[in-house]
């Protein structure tokens, strides 16, 4: 039986930073722009970001799935309290992509809500979960993408829907695209937990994982494929910006200062 009443976010975070390296902490942490505490600003990490979304949308329950050794993000966020939310850390398993990532938190999701989002990308509005969730009640659709308009197409995955606002087709980088859409954020159903968590275990079986890495718009574009529905909503005002190469940090920061 799902639980209705119950979202439980769940965060990738396993990732090394490649682009980014060498980094002296992880790139969760990295701190864009400032927060208010009672003793003045202090500096704001990145995933703070999306978390206070969440909690914005009353996810009051989140999973954060690590990468061994990444034991600052638990040793500064530790349990939530100073953000009025609940986190738990999980130890990623296999390190072919972020769909094996969060299927690690699967017993413990598999029959509830699920708004997932990505710890180094920043986006607007700070509503955009509670319309997520909101058209997930109404639709009742096993997959909510939050699609947001961007102009590289190549740094992101596309999204094309027809005119009754259903998601055909994720077109993963495209180097030349008419597309405008990417998505960022997710809410989903026990129904997609549990495609994932099977599809996952047929791949391990062909050894499909040890030659590319897997996205995960590639699952949500298998699910697509089984038949699933995955609706989307577009926050044609909204905007995102992805921390993870040095250009785009830089306008992250360059954001900060001017704000």
């Amino acid at each position: 039986m799902v639980n209705q009443n119950q979202v439980i976010g769940v965060i990738p975070a396993g990732g090394k930073a490649a682009r980014l390296s060498p980094l002296p902490f992880s790139k969760e942490l990295y701190p864009i722009g400032f927060r208010q505490f009672q003793d003045g600003p202090k500096p704001m990490p990145v995933c703070i970001y999306l978390l206070e979304r969440m909690r914005l949308a009353g996810i009051s329950k989140v999973y954060i799935i690590l990468r061994s050794g990444k034991w600052d993000i638990p040793a500064y966020l530790g349990n939530g309290t100073d953000l009025n939310i609940h986190l738990a850390y999980l130890i990623m398993g296999l390190p072919f992509g972020a769909p094996y990532t969060v299927d690690q938190a699967f017993p413990f999701i598999q029959d509830k809500i699920v708004a997932f989002g990505f710890p180094d990308i920043i986006f607007q509005p700070e509503d955009a979960f509670i319309q997520l969730l909101a058209k997930q009640r109404e639709t009742d659709a096993d997959i909510v993408l939050g699609l947001f308009p961007v102009d590289q197409s190549k740094k992101w995955d596309m999204v094309k829907w027809d005119r009754n606002g259903r998601i055909r087709k994720i077109v993963i980088k495209p180097v030349q695209t008419k597309l405008r859409y990417t998505w960022i954020i997710s809410v989903w159903t026990p129904v997609f937990s549990n495609l994932m968590h099977e599809y996952l275990i047929e791949l391990q079986e062909t050894g499909e994982p040890m030659r590319q890495e897997l996205f995960m718009s590639d699952v949500v574009q298998h699910a697509i494929e089984n038949g699933l529905k995955v609706e989307g909503v577009l926050l044609s005002d909204g905007s995102c910006l992805d921390i993870g190469t040095p250009e785009d940090l830089i306008k992250a920061l360059a954001m900060s200062v001017r704000e």
